[in-house]
C-alpha cells in the first residue's frame, strides 16, 4: 500500500473514533517514516523543532495508531503494522474511477487571535439561537438591530456572519462602516458627518455618490441625508439594503453630533411604518458601551429594535472551543481554573488556548505567570495600565473598584467608560472588577 492509501483510510477510523483526522504535524511524522527519515529531518523540512517532533508529536501519533490497531506501534514498526493492518482495507472504500485517493481534510492551524474572527476560520464558536435572533428580526421590514458588548468580546466576528448571511442566503445589499475609520475632523460637525456616510455607503453600493443632486442647504444636512437614502440609494438598488454601523460609540464621544444624528436613526425606523421606502433600511448598530449623551425617549434609538448584548464564555463553549484548538485531553479542571482567572473573556480564552496549542506554555505556566511581566497576557494588561495612567479619572474610578468588597456606584460616563474597555461589569452604574486577571495585575501596580 502507498502512503495515500493508508493516509486516507487511517483519517476514516480516527474521524470515526475520535472525531479528528490527523493534524499537519502527524501527517509530516508519517510521511517522514514513509520516506526513512530522521526526527530532525523531517522538523527541518517543515519547520518544526526536533524536540516538539520527536517528543511531542511522534508520541502522540503513535498513540492513536496503536490505538486502532490494536498493537504497539513505534517509529520502527509503525509503517508495517499499518500496511499490515490495512491490507484489503482499500476495498471497503472503492475507488472505481482510478484517481488518487481523496484527501480527508486536515483541521485548520489557528492563527494568532487578534481582531475579528474571519469568515473562514474554524475557530469561531457559532451561536445558533442568537444569530436566528438577529437574522428574524433583520428580514423584518423596517428592521433594527442592536449588538452590544465591551471590547474585545466578538461583536465585530459576529456581525460578518450576519451580513454574510443576510448576503448570501437572502440577497441583500450590504453596507459596513467601521466608525473608528472617521477622522476626527469629519466629526467637527453634523453635516460633514452626514456627507461621509453618504459617500461612503454610495461606494460600498457601486453607485456614484451624486451627493449635489441630493443636497440641499436650505432643507439642512438631516433632511437632506433623508431625501438621498430615499430617493436616491434606496430607488437605485433591488430590495433590502442593510446598514452596519459598527464602534457606533464613536459618535457618543462628540456630544454635538449624536444629538443629532441618533434620532435621525430613530426617525429612519418610525418611517418604515408608514413609507414602504424605508420598509427596505434595514440598520445594525454595533457599539461598546451605552450612551450616556441625554436624549429624550421618543428620540432615542437605543429603546427600539432587538437589544442583543454579548456574554463571556460559559465554561461548556471553552470546552468547545479547547476541542476545536485539539486540546483533546485537557483537564477540565484546568479549564475551570481559566475560567476563574479571566472570567470566559473570549479574547482571553482565545489567546490562552492558542498559547498551549501551539506548545508555548502549559496550564500550569500559564495560570504561575498570567498577571506577570512575561505572562501571556502581559501585553494585554499594559495596554489596559497606559490608557488609565493617560485618563486619572478612570484610573482612581477603577482604583476604588478594585478595592472595594462590594459594587461601587460610579458616575455615569465613567461607569461606561470602564464598562465599554471591558474593566468593570456594570449593574444599575454599579461596577465590579470584570474578572480576577485583572483585579490581581492592577493591585500590584499600584503596590
Amino acid at each position: 500500500m502507498n502512503l495515500e492509501e493508508v493516509q486516507y483510510i487511517l483519517n476514516n477510523y480516527l474521524l470515526n473514533r475520535e472525531n479528528r483526522c490527523l493534524n499537519n504535524a502527524e501527517v509530516t511524522v508519517l510521511r517522514g517514516i514513509w520516506q526513512k527519515q530522521t526526527y530532525h529531518q523531517m522538523a527541518e523540512k517543515e519547520g518544526y523543532s526536533p524536540s516538539y517532533v520527536a517528543n511531542v508529536v511522534a508520541p502522540e501519533l503513535y498513540r492513536r495508531v496503536s490505538e486502532v490497531t490494536e498493537r504497539r506501534v513505534t517509529k520502527k514498526n509503525c509503517r508495517a503494522i499499518l500496511e499490515s493492518y490495512f491490507t484489503g482495507q482499500s476495498r471497503l472504500t472503492p475507488n472505481p474511477s482510478g484517481k488518487p485517493f481523496p484527501k480527508v481534510p486536515v483541521p485548520s492551524l489557528p492563527g494568532y487571535p487578534s481582531g475579528a474572527v474571519s469568515l473562514e476560520s474554524a475557530f469561531y464558536l457559532k451561536q445558533p439561537f442568537l444569530e436566528q435572533q438577529i437574522i428574524k428580526e433583520i428580514t423584518k421590514p423596517g428592521g433594527l438591530v442592536r449588538i452590544k458588548a465591551p471590547q474585545e468580546m466578538g461583536k465585530t466576528s459576529l456581525l460578518l456572519r450576519i451580513l454574510n448571511d443576510c448576503q448570501k442566503n437572502f440577497g441583500y445589499r450590504i453596507v459596513s462602516l467601521d466608525l473608528l475609520k472617521v477622522d476626527q475632523s469629519i466629526f467637527e460637525n453634523i453635516h460633514q458627518f452626514l456627507r461621509w456616510l453618504c459617500v461612503n455607503c454610495a461606494r460600498k453600493l457601486g453607485l456614484q455618490p451624486n451627493l449635489d443632486h441630493y443636497w440641499d442647504e436650505d432643507l439642512g444636512s438631516k433632511m437632506s441625508w433623508t431625501i438621498y437614502f430615499e430617493e436616491y440609494l434606496l430607488e437605485e438598488i433591488d430590495g433590502p439594503l442593510v446598514l452596519a454601523l459598527d464602534e457606533l460609540n464613536q459618535v457618543f464621544e462628540h456630544p454635538k453630533i449624536a444629538e443629532d444624528f441618533l434620532p435621525l436613526l430613530r426617525s429612519c425606523y418610525e418611517e418604515a411604518k408608514k413609507n414602504p421606502i424605508w420598509q427596505d433600511f434595514r440598520l445594525i448598530v454595533v457599539h461598546s458601551t451605552e450612551i450616556y449623551i441625554p436624549l429624550q425617549l421618543e428620540q432615542s434609538p437605543f429603546n427600539i429594535g432587538l437589544p442583543i448584548e454579548l456574554e463571556f464564555f460559559s465554561q461548556k463553549q471553552v470546552e468547545q472551543l479547547a476541542t476545536k484548538y485539539q486540546l483533546y485531553s485537557q483537564d477540565n479542571e484546568e479549564i475551570k481554573q481559566l475560567m476563574e482567572l479571566v472570567r470566559g473573556h473570549p479574547a482571553l480564552i482565545h489567546l490562552a488556548l492558542y498559547r498551549i496549542s501551539q506548545k508555548e506554555i502549559t496550564f500550569k505556566e500559564l495560570l504561575a505567570t498570567a498577571v506577570t511581566q512575561t505572562g501571556i497576557y502581559a501585553y494585554h494588561l499594559q495596554r489596559h495600565w497606559l490608557a488609565l495612567k493617560e485618563n486619572p479619572e478612570l484610573a482612581k474610578a477603577f482604583k476604588m473598584v478594585c478595592e472595594a468588597a462590594e459594587a461601587v456606584f460610579l458616575e455615569p460616563t465613567i461607569a461606561y467608560k470602564l464598562n465599554s474597555i471591558g474593566l468593570v461589569n456594570l449593574v444599575n452604574n454599579k461596577g465590579t472588577v470584570s474578572c480576577r486577571l485583572y483585579k490581581e495585575y492592577f493591585q500590584s501596580q499600584w503596590q
